[in-house]
């Protein structure tokens, strides 16, 4: 009975009462849900904010602006500075009610509901809605759905709540982007027509408003045809809004479109991969302390110096145009880019082309033949895979401080970093980690091998057999020439005797410290690949007395009032390696520059400073090493190709003391000439105040003392010989605890003052194996250095007068 009751209550409710409850529930249900939606919508206070934006800053060490990490490639102009035929054409074909709506145009809305129910989807959206989805593009999104929507016009409303029409005008032009990393209409003058905002004329205003339809579409450079039709659309709607006069129109539609293309790109400074390494350190910083890049004008002030900068990218670039000449002579089409050659067809089976043409159903076979066929294809694909390039990275060895990062020849045609990223065979660079770790447990530089056939046996059945590049001459060489001429064998031997873990523990704690070095015999010869940047800090742990400094490329960090937010000292040293056995490490290394692989430092390049190095060439040629210490920079350098199946293709230029050591020679010549670096500075040697040392020196005064008194000239005394067990003896007699001198009598063993560290107790020898001619360069050399040494004690000595003979005592 009850239903009954309800049946005849509907049924005598009239229909459009009915509906009308329906309609207003539904409108209550869509009002709770838009107040549900309104905290949602993004925050208008501040339209402008990317007006206000304030992009860091990074700063050399000398004052330099070297990057500025921007969101977006944008000049912010005022209104007034805007030309006006830009602003009649984007409110007449966008917008026309602009300035009598609240943000939303009710009647254009209603029409676009009406046009998209008929399945002709047309946009309604105003200025102020599409200010809205550039500017807060994450919180409403883009996507075509009525959520979506709901959240634009509600933003739209606040922002035209808060914001005046001509702010909202400047903003929309300010932030609207224009393709080819150019945003705003300043970007977009300079851009597609050479110009600034202010002077663009009728048809350049109408031609950057039709774009804004379809950027893509009607693209002006890529599609001028379609341009030109809705740059007319747009002086059409001009015309109906009352912004331009038809005889006008007439005349002016009829004129080509005349496009000034120049692609905005961002200044990328002297240190683009410096910067850019920086720049993923800095967003992780920012993240962790709340603080934002490209907006909060952070100031980081760097270590690297903008003059050795210029210095190291003009030695890249030089040598790097050398040896491209080479490259392409030796990969022409007449040589090794022949047709027939199977790299040549390997690399081409590895291209997006053929494998498009594989996915089509082409033969292989067919596939090569036409893709060879294409001579622009073979020409580009050329010129990638042979493209030399290189890395450079100089710091210093006493902080850290990085003072030259290049990461490639070029940024704009290989942004990819050969200091930091690139992981590649160090080759013969490696060695001073076998020697230095074979000095680390006893042995003398004047210790000899036989260079002798080595076969070291690896596991599974294989053999390992080093050479270097000929038969071995069977004499026994020290490890001082062993490493000055790089002999293989030896550095073989010198691995099988210390261990191949233990030199990958020493390599580790100097500096090679990410990138995994496999524990076996050929590591002697460098084939664990590594990053430039390691080698470069492990070098300069060498020439800082045995301390690892880890690389500081970051001083401190300022807000945009100058307030220091946080600074980056030096890391405390890790004594990795013993100051004695580093300096006597380094000291066989001043060989190596002196007479050995990396001679050219002295005879092409002239560098006479107190410097040692090593070159270092990989399998074939592939890559090519060298690096050089000095006490106040170590700078290092490697040439090769972005795939190491590519090669110089000759024995000659594919060394490291032909590729990579002229940038390092020319660099490090040019610092010195430019006072960048100290020519007179000397690596130091450690104190030796061992007690026997300390009784010796004593009694050699006392003979001295008494064979003046005898009015006789004193003997040339014999250099002491190396002794069979001498380091172990002295460190064994050094651990030894010595009495107090009694009856108060004079101590006779006093402080002895520091060794001159140019005067080794062990001098090299003066010419390799099996060569008896003596070096007049050389010999010159050895003079001057002699000269210099003397002169320096003669400073030291109060009183003191030189020689009356000009040769040094």
């Amino acid at each position: 009975m009850r239903r009954v009751r309800i049946w005849l209550w509907h049924w005598r409710v009239p229909p459009w009462r009915r509906a009308l409850r329906w309609l207003t529930v539904v409108m209550l249900l869509g009002l709770l849900y838009l107040l549900v939606l309104i905290p949602l919508t993004p925050s208008t206070n501040d339209i402008r904010k990317a007006a206000l934006e304030q992009p860091a800053q990074v700063v050399s060490a000398d004052g330099k602006l070297l990057a500025e990490f921007k969101r977006s490639n944008r000049v912010w102009v005022e209104l007034e500075d805007i030309s006006p035929h830009v602003r009649h054409a984007l409110v007449a074909t966008e917008d026309h009610r602009f300035f009598e709506h609240h943000g939303i145009d009710w009647y254009r809305t209603a029409a676009s509901a009406v046009h998209t129910l008929m399945g002709n989807r047309q946009g309604g959206s105003t200025l102020t809605q599409q200010l809205a989805r550039n500017l807060y593009p994450e919180q409403i999104g883009r996507a075509p759905t009525l959520n979506r929507k709901l959240k634009e016009a509600i933003t739209a409303l606040k922002i035209e709540w808060v914001h005046s029409k001509d702010d909202i005008l400047e903003t929309y032009l300010n932030t609207v982007p224009f393709l080819y990393n150019a945003f705003g209409i300043e970007m977009a003058a300079h851009t597609y027509f050479d110009t600034s905002a202010d002077a663009l004329d009728v048809l350049q205003s109408a031609t950057l408003v039709g774009m804004l339809k379809g950027n893509s579409y009607y693209n002006p450079v890529l599609n001028p045809e379609r341009a030109v039709q809705r740059r007319n659309t747009v002086l059409g709607q001009m015309v109906k809004r009352q912004r331009l006069d038809a005889a006008q129109y007439e005349r002016l539609r009829q004129k080509p479109l005349r496009i000034v293309f120049a692609r905005q790109n961002e200044p990328l400074g002297v240190a683009p991969h410096f910067t850019q390494q920086l720049k993923k350190w800095l967003i992780a910083w920012a993240d962790r302390n709340d603080y934002n890049i490209y907006s909060d004008g952070l100031v980081v002030r760097t270590t690297l110096d903008s003059k050795l900068q210029t210095l190291a990218n003009q030695a890249v670039a030089r040598q790097g145009k050398r040896l491209q000449g080479v490259a392409d002579a030796e990969w022409s089409t007449r040589q090794g880019w022949r047709l027939d050659n199977p790299l040549v067809q390997t690399l081409v089976r590895e291209t997006a082309e053929y494998r498009k043409l594989s996915a089509a159903g082409v033969a292989p076979e067919q596939a090569l033949q036409v893709l060879q066929a294409d001579p622009d294809f073979m020409r580009v694909l050329r010129e990638k895979k042979t493209l030399v390039q290189a890395g450079f990275l100089a710091l210093d060895p006493r902080n850290g401080h990085i003072k030259a990062w290049v990461g490639s020849r070029d940024f704009e045609q290989d942004a990819f970093d050969h200091v930091q990223q690139a992981r590649r065979q160090p080759g013969s660079t490696f060695k001073p980690f076998v020697y230095g770790e074979v000095l680390r447990q006893g042995a003398s530089p004047d210790d000899t091998w036989v260079d002798q056939a080595v076969e070291i046996d690896v596991g599974n059945g294989e053999i390992w057999r080093p050479t270097d590049g000929g038969n071995p001459s069977g004499r026994a060489i020290s490890l001082r020439d062993g490493l000055v001429y790089s002999k293989n064998t030896i550095a073989a031997q010198i691995m099988q005797s210390v261990g191949a873990t233990k030199v990958a523990r020493l390599a580790y704690g100097m500096g090679v410290r990410h990138s995994p070095l496999e524990a076996v015999p050929s590591l002697a010869l460098g084939t664990s690949p590594v990053t430039l940047k390691e080698m470069v800090s492990a070098y300069g742990t060498i020439a800082h007395q045995g301390q690892y400094m880890e690389p500081v490329w970051v001083t401190q960090i300022e807000d945009r009032h100058g307030n220091v937010l946080e600074t980056f000292a030096p890391s405390e040293p890790e004594q990795a390696l013993s100051a004695d056995v580093a300096y006597e490490l380094l000291d066989v290394m001043r060989g190596v520059v002196t007479r050995g692989t990396g001679r050219d430092i002295r005879q092409r390049f002239g560098i006479q400073a107190d410097v040692a190095g090593k070159t270092g060439t990989t399998q074939d040629n592939a890559d090519g090493w060298f690096i050089l210490m000095h006490p106040q920079l170590v700078a290092g350098a490697w040439v090769g190709f972005n795939d190491s199946r590519i090669t110089l293709r000759s024995d000659h230029w594919g060394q490291g003391a032909r590729s990579a050591l002229p940038m390092v020679g020319d660099f490090v010549a040019k610092a010195l000439q430019g006072r960048a670096i100290d020519r007179k500075v000397r690596f130091t040697a450690p104190e030796d105040n061992s007690w026997w040392r300390r009784l010796g020196w004593q009694a050699q005064q006392w003979l001295e003392q008494w064979w003046r008194q005898l009015d006789m000239p004193l003997p040339e005394l014999p250099a002491l010989p190396a002794l069979p067990g001498w380091a172990e003896l002295q460190r064994w007699l050094d651990g030894l605890a010595l009495p107090e001198w009694p009856f108060g009598w004079p101590d006779p063993w006093p402080e002895l003052p520091r060794p001159d560290p140019r005067t080794p107790e062990r001098a090299p020898l003066d010419a390799p194996p099996g060569q008896t001619t003596p070096d007049p360069l050389q010999e010159k050399i050895d003079q001057i250095l002699e000269e210099q040494r003397v002169q320096d004690i003669l400073e030291a000595v109060p009183g003191a007068t030189p020689p009356m003979d000009s040769n040094p005592p």
